[in-house]
C-alpha cells in the first residue's frame, strides 16, 4: 500500500509556524467512531486521544474544550467555572462556522476564529497525547505541555 501523503491543514501550518514537535498519524476514519476508533487504529489508550469540542455559552460565544477521549465534559461545572449561565455543544454546522473544520476533524490549532481554549488539567499528566490534525482520519501526537505552550489554555477540572 502506498503511503498516504500527510495533509497540510491550517493546524499543521500553525504547528510548523510555532516550531512545535509533533508526529503525524493517518488512520481509517469511521463516521461516528469517535476517539474509540482512532485509539484502536493507532494502538493507544483512548484516554490519550484528546477530543476537541466546540461549545458555546448562552450568548452563543464559542469556546474550545480539550477533553480525554474516554471522558465527558460536565457542561454545568464548566459554566460555573467560567462564570456563564450555560455551556452547550455546538451543532455541527455551527462548529464548522467557528472552527473551519468538519466535526470529526476538528483541531484546536489553526481555527477560523480565535476562541478561548479550556483544557482538562489531567491531560498535562500524560507523556504523549493525540489530537486532531484538522482532517478526519488524521491525528498529531504531541507532548501536552507543547500543546499548552501553543494554545495557552485555561486549565479546568470538568471531566465526568
Amino acid at each position: 500500500m502506498a503511503k498516504e501523503k500527510t495533509p497540510v491543514t491550517p493546524a499543521v501550518r500553525m504547528l510548523r509556524a510555532a516550531k512545535a514537535a509533533f508526529t503525524e498519524h493517518l488512520y481509517a476514519y469511521e463516521e461516528r467512531g469517535g476517539t474509540a476508533v482512532s485509539a484502536r487504529e493507532l494502538g493507544v489508550a483512548e484516554h490519550a486521544v484528546i477530543k476537541t469540542l466546540i461549545m458555546e455559552d448562552e450568548s452563543r460565544a464559542p469556546l474550545v474544550v480539550l477533553m480525554h477521549g474516554d471522558r465527558q465534559v460536565s457542561t454545568k461545572e464548566l459554566a460555573r467555572l467560567i462564570d456563564v449561565k450555560s455551556v452547550t455543544p455546538c451543532l455541527p454546522e455551527i462548529a464548522l462556522k467557528h472552527s473551519g473544520y468538519l466535526v470529526g476533524g476538528t483541531s484546536p490549532f489553526g481555527t477560523r476564529r480565535a476562541m478561548p481554549v479550556y483544557m482538562e488539567e489531567s491531560i498535562l499528566d500524560l507523556p504523549l497525547i493525540y489530537l486532531n490534525g484538522g482532517k478526519r482520519g488524521f491525528l498529531v501526537g504531541m507532548d501536552p505541555h507543547e500543546v499548552a505552550r501553543i494554545l495557552k489554555p485555561t486549565l479546568v477540572q470538568v471531566a465526568i
